[in-house]
């Protein structure tokens, strides 16, 4: 028998090439062939949930299809995070979390039910959230961030501060407050951010980093803004100084939040998310909506948001093991 000339092999592996792709090609091009579930990986009324809803009616509208926002919250986001990452690979099942999900939890848990890096993959991140800290007036009598610093150090111990749950954005911004000056708070996980900020309003607690929920409360005289833990002042809330400004140098507790899907998923599927989710970012009735919990939108590109988890991950992972900080 001849054998192929090189020039026939060459077709011959490009035809077996291009019937391989045919079933990812069909698989994208047909995409949304069903309605779409968004995982949340926190309770209803937090950032991450709040996010989610006002991504899912506009993207309905630009795909043409049901987008149902579903909450599954618990273990910092591993059990959304575990369920999304085991669904089909085909863009019709996504994770909305914090990144926290993929570059802080490694550090947390000895066992992870999954692996982020591995088995997700990033779609497009939403919104870089902040976190503010209040405190209830009528627990702490302090007037501004560096007066509480103060007070918290003759103190040790007494405060009391809730989060959405060990290893939290907003927990991990305390334990930065704590490291700076071998302060002494006594924390207080819940199960998202809004049970913790019920009990921040009820006095149950006495101060908290908040994910910009309790803003509106803040407005109210129910709660007193002290501080900002992000780089430079928030747009929204120019006259609120940030933890740096109030003595903490290099302070930086900002979180980025936003969509993944199951390894596996198609280039062309992410891509189509990614460029409907970015032109939602863009709108107005979403910045709005990002305004009113003091979040700013981060338009960008899968590879930005999987270099931005890398970044987070160095950094918070060191917090983590100097604190001794485990999952809960």
């Amino acid at each position: 028998m001849n054998k192929p000339s090189p020039v026939r092999r060459c077709l011959l592996a490009a035809a077996v090439c291009a019937c391989a792709a045919l079933p990812v090609l069909a698989q994208a091009q047909a995409f949304p062939a069903k309605p779409i579930r968004v995982i949340v990986s926190f309770p209803p009324g937090g950032a991450a949930d709040q996010i989610a809803r006002a991504v899912s009616q506009p993207l309905q509208d630009a795909l043409g299809q049901p987008v149902v926002v579903e909450n599954r919250a618990g273990a910092n986001g591993n059990i959304a995070g575990d369920f999304v990452a085991k669904q089909p690979a085909d863009g019709h099942t996504l994770l909305m979390s914090s990144g926290g999900t993929v570059s802080i939890n490694p550090h947390l848990y000895s066992k992870m039910p999954f692996d982020p890096v591995k088995d997700l993959v990033p779609v497009a991140a939403a919104a870089r959230v902040l976190v503010f800290l209040e405190v209830n007036p009528q627990k702490v009598p302090v007037q501004d961030a560096k007066e509480f610093l103060a007070y918290l150090k003759k103190n040790p111990g007494k405060l009391t501060f809730g989060s959405p749950g060990n290893g939290s954005s907003p927990h991990l911004a305390a334990e930065m407050m704590k490291a700076h000056d071998n302060l002494f708070a006594t924390h207080i996980p819940y199960r998202g951010a809004a049970p913790a900020m019920q009990d921040l309003l009820g006095g149950q607690i006495d101060f908290m980093f908040d994910p910009g929920i309790g803003l509106q409360h803040v407005k109210a005289g129910k709660l007193k803004l002290l501080a900002i833990g992000s780089p430079k002042r928030s747009p929204q809330y120019p006259d609120v100084p940030t933890m740096e400004e109030a003595g903490l140098k290099g302070f930086d507790a900002d979180t980025w939040f936003g969509f993944y899907a199951p390894a596996g998923t198609p280039q062309p599927v992410v891509a189509r998310l990614n460029t409907e989710i970015n032109k939602i970012l863009r709108s107005q009735p979403f910045q709005e909506r990002m305004a009113a919990i003091g979040a700013i939108p981060a338009e960008g590109s899968p590879q930005d948001f999987a270099a931005r988890a890398q970044i987070d991950s160095v950094r918070f992972g060191a917090l983590i093991r100097a604190r001794g900080i485990k999952g809960d």
